[in-house]
């Protein structure tokens, strides 16, 4: 709830994402992460995305009706994050579905873009993506959509309400779209 009020006075001031980012990872530091709260972010009724998550937030996720979490981030990336095998033994010992599409510094490919569609469509209740700030789990979930055939604004403006820009894909949800249409 920090991070969040902080991201967006910063935001709203005019400050650069990593700006923010940075000054919340210092708050964050700073304070100890036991001051803040998850920063689940609502894409659609079934989809939320997060920034990195630790295995104590998924009994939070759980209480909001997430029944299937999706670590979009590999191994290694930093050494501050959580391997994927520890949120999925946490995960699973709660009951939570987990699937592991990590996405790379490579970018999006067709195969991820048909995982992220696979979980989606066998998820029994609400999805958590998570990558180290939510933009490539946004991302993810955006060519996706576009795949299914949502149509490329209903994708931005739901991006954008959860605090994410997808423009930088823009030109690759409309192909996705273009092809789902016809």
């Amino acid at each position: 709830m920090v991070r969040a009020l902080i991201r967006k006075l910063f935001l709203r001031a005019g400050h650069s994402v990593l700006f923010t980012a940075l000054l919340c990872a210092f708050v964050r530091s700073f304070f100890g992460r036991k001051h803040f709260m998850a920063d689940f972010r609502t894409l659609s009724d079934a989809v939320m995305a997060s920034p990195q998550i630790a295995a104590s937030d998924l009994a939070a996720a759980k209480e909001q009706g997430i029944t299937m979490v999706v670590n979009n981030r590999p191994d290694g990336e930093s050494g501050d994050q959580p391997d994927g095998a520890i949120i999925e033994a946490a995960a699973r010992e709660l009951g939570l579905e987990y699937r592991a599409i990590p996405i790379t510094s490579a970018g999006f490919s067709q195969p991820q873009v048909e995982a992220m569609t696979q979980a989606l469509d066998a998820a029994e209740g609400k999805v958590l993506a998570y990558c180290r700030s939510g933009t490539r789990s946004t991302f993810l979930w955006s060519l996706a959509q576009a795949h299914g055939g949502m149509k490329p604004e209903e994708i931005a403006a739901a991006a954008a309400n959860a605090g994410y820009d997808v423009s930088p894909i823009r030109p690759a949800i409309d192909m996705f779209a273009g092809r789902a249409s016809g």
